[in-house]
């Protein structure tokens, strides 16, 4: 296959520079990465964890993965309001000792690691991905347990805190393992976060119990609390923290569950690295690479001339991929068919990769061959949808992994547009993603609308959706604020109308209704609610593709050999 691969078809140009739009984009990356500071920040300083022989999730992270590996996820995520700002938990991918691993740790620095609001949502998350993947995970844990004034909010429902306990034996029975290295105090759902895992690597001063503290307030069998069950409690927190329970000495010595213990912060993350060394992998380098890996013949920055700020301004989506591609190459799937949609091949450090995007601009004249009226960049016609699915379906036959990239305002609507069925090729596009079983990555670059973002690879891809980027430019909605606006209120503005009422009060609603749209769209929200994992700078885009490729490549649940894949072949004729 070296000839379809190795050297693929060159595209793309030199951008101009256009400063103007770059400044906009970097205004909105630099509020971002104010917020994600201040979530880095959050709990007590750096210093005084460090004052007590305790490094911080970030210190533990910056040692243990390869440098320039760690790609962050979920930073800002904080879908219940959280008073900490945060979920308590830091993740990402990063490559250890040269393996890639999705990695997790209990930021210690808030609540010593508790359970929190919207943590165990993250967690859940974090081990889809894995899952995904078929990558190990790798947890520092340091968990104080619940937050027990606010129980209510992480336990107990479907996807409560103990539901990241039966994911992780459900990772044991898929083989991937779960590696831990284990800190501090961890009772009760703590204690359960330690002995989950299938590898348990322990610092000399942490435990892991089934109860804690909190298991001395059991001592109230009246049912009420008095002055002298006071003083047992005292005495019994008292013995609880000089001798607390699930030490090093129980679960070393007598139990065996610590399959080794460490005396500093350095040799327990150390051991780490050594048994990633020893878990299933692929050389993916020389097994799985179609050619050597090449950086794009554009820079990467020119993406903030690019892409254009202004959502109603156009751009090529042919030169945004040059700058995300190994030399700038690509295969493209049906050229002329389908025009609203760039289906094709490229390679991201030397791996073949899938990627779908949406164009923009007119169509060709002609376009839709269904109706009348001209198409549109960024919407789905009958054309785009077949040409997908088919795109979808090989690239499932040629365990493929699919990278996708969104700018999209929707499915084409009316009676021309029912009659073409593209209700049903839009569902048959969801089903084509779901039997493909292949891990997908999906970047709203700019719009994600309505059933659309959905059918592109959307993280409601559950079982193919690893993760979904945000960018300074994006925008996700079920529709545009000015068009929800129309919907909800056009027919109250009839019936005003025909009633002789004024018709200010309504425009006002109309107009709250467009503001509450554009403030619940931008990309801060779409991270904080989760609607994508994380908002990523521009520059920093093809640092995720790279990552993602060697986590996709690097242990498989399948493979197509080279030699018997078929959509190289049907691109070339």
């Amino acid at each position: 296959m070296r000839p379809y691969f190795e050297k693929m078809q060159d595209w793309g140009k030199p951008a101009k520079e256009n400063k103007a739009n770059a400044e906009e984009i970097k205004k909105i990356e630099l509020e971002i990465a104010g917020l994600v500071e201040k979530v880095k920040n959050a709990g007590i300083s750096k210093e005084t964890l460090n004052k007590r022989g305790e490094w911080t999730v970030h210190q533990r992270l910056e040692y243990i993965i390869d440098p320039g590996t760690w790609t962050p996820l979920h930073t800002l995520y904080d879908p219940m309001d959280e008073e900490s700002g945060t979920t308590g938990v830091v993740n990402g991918l990063g490559r250890i000792n040269g393996r890639w691993c999705v990695v997790i740790g209990f930021d210690n620095k808030v609540m010593a690691g508790a359970w929190i609001a919207g943590q165990p949502h993250n967690i859940l998350r974090v081990t889809d991905i894995a899952k995904r993947l078929h990558c190990p995970l790798v947890w520092l844990v340091n968990c104080s347990g619940v937050k027990l004034p606010e129980q209510e909010r992480m336990y107990a429902d479907r996807r409560g805190s103990g539901t990241t306990f039966f994911r992780h034996a459900e990772l044991n029975k898929l083989g991937i393992p779960v590696l831990a290295a284990i800190y501090g105090t961890n009772p009760a759902g703590g204690g359960y976060q330690g002995i989950s895992p299938t590898l348990l690597l322990a610092h000399k001063d942490c435990n892991i119990a089934v109860g804690g503290a909190g298991i001395v307030s059991g001592m109230a069998p009246k049912g009420y609390f008095d002055e002298q069950m006071a003083e047992q409690i005292i005495d019994a927190t008292r013995k609880f923290k000089s001798v607390p329970p699930g030490r090093v000495e129980i679960h070393y010595d007598h139990t065996g569950f610590f399959k080794q213990v460490f005396q500093t912060e350095e040799a327990i993350l150390d051991a780490v690295k050594e048994w990633v060394t020893y878990l299933p992998a692929y050389n993916h380098y020389k097994f799985f690479r179609v050619a050597e890996p090449a950086e794009p013949k554009f820079p990467i920055e020119d993406l903030y001339s690019i892409v254009s700020f202004n959502q109603r301004m156009t751009y090529s989506i042919e030169e945004v991929i040059a700058r995300l591609s190994d030399s700038s190459e690509h295969m493209e799937f049906r050229p002329d068919y389908g025009p609203e949609l760039y289906t094709g091949l490229i390679k991201v450090d030397g791996f073949l990769m899938g990627i779908v995007a949406n164009r923009q601009g007119m169509m060709p004249r002609g376009y839709p061959e269904y109706a009348p009226y001209p198409g549109i960049g960024g919407k789905f016609y009958r054309q785009g949808l077949i040409k997908v699915n088919e795109f979808v379906s090989l690239c499932g036959r040629d365990r493929i992994p699919m990278l996708w990239i969104q700018d999209t305002s929707g499915i084409d609507v009316g009676d021309l547009a029912e009659k073409a069925e593209l209700l049903g090729l839009g569902q048959s596009l969801i089903y084509s993603i779901e039997q493909s079983d292949l891990p997908m990555m999906t970047v709203v670059l700019r719009k994600g609308t309505a059933a659309a973002h959905y059918i592109m690879a959307g993280p409601q891809a559950n079982n193919n959706n690893c993760f979904t980027l945000g960018t300074a430019t994006t925008e996700i909605y079920v529709m545009h604020g000015e068009t929800a606006a129309v919907a909800s209120f056009a027919r109250r503005l009839v019936k005003e109308k025909d009633a002789g009422k004024p018709l200010a009060p309504v425009i006002e609603q109309m107009n709250k209704l467009v503001k509450k749209y554009y403030e619940k769209s931008r990309p801060a929200y779409c991270a904080k609610m989760g609607l994508v994992d994380e908002v990523v700078p521009m520059k920093d885009l093809r640092k995720y593709f790279v990552a993602f490729a060697n986590c996709c490549y690097q242990n498989p649940a399948s493979i197509c050999p080279q030699h018997q894949m078929i959509l190289p072949r049907v691109i070339k004729g």
